[in-house]
């Protein structure tokens, strides 16, 4: 999804070391999000632009925080949604692809604003078609990565079971084994 890798980009060592990277700050990051999600940008973000970027990223984090810990995000939180979806108009046009029809959203605008409403429906697409409740955030405290709960059971808990959840897993044995001591 184009929001929750644009939310991802601000990276923590999930190891542990401190360590953290803005990685909106990369150019080369945004050149590989923006092909990935097969976006536009006529440049690289002004510090204008970045500024706006960032400050949708904390509004995006926000809501996801609140849906986290069982609670319903500020109705003022999705009044910027909105708002923010709403400058970035888009056309609608009906593509076909082999044997079927595909309806496209083509942007109006070639734009850093443009792309941000294109990372806020992403957003909103995902609050009206999916639970917004299994949004969570990784439990490894040096992680924080987001990322949707599509467990049958709702139960994930780590970004990744195979690296937070195996770590966790060893800080958690090594920690009994120094408290037996």
């Amino acid at each position: 999804m184009i929001w929750d890798d644009f939310l991802n980009s601000m990276w923590r060592d999930w190891r542990g070391s401190g360590r953290s990277e803005d990685r909106l700050e990369s150019p080369e990051w945004i050149g590989q999000w923006l092909s990935e999600h097969r976006l536009t940008a006529p440049h690289l973000p002004s510090s204008r632009e970045m500024a706006e970027l960032k400050r949708l990223r904390d509004l995006l984090l926000r809501i996801v925080q609140a849906f986290a810990a069982g609670l319903q995000p500020d109705p003022e939180d999705l009044g910027e949604l909105n708002r923010v979806m709403a400058d970035g108009p888009v056309v609608r046009q009906i593509v076909r692809t082999d044997e079927r029809y595909r309806l496209d959203y083509v942007p109006t605008l070639l734009s850093w604003t443009q792309i941000r409403a294109e990372i806020t429906a992403s957003f909103a697409q995902t609050l009206a078609d999916k639970d917004p409740a299994r949004m969570r955030i990784c439990s490894n405290p040096d992680c924080l990565w987001v990322y949707y709960d599509d467990t049958r059971n709702r139960s994930k808990r780590y970004c990744d079971d195979k690296l937070c959840g195996n770590l966790m897993k060893v800080r958690r044995f090594r920690a009994r084994k120094k408290a037996g001591d």
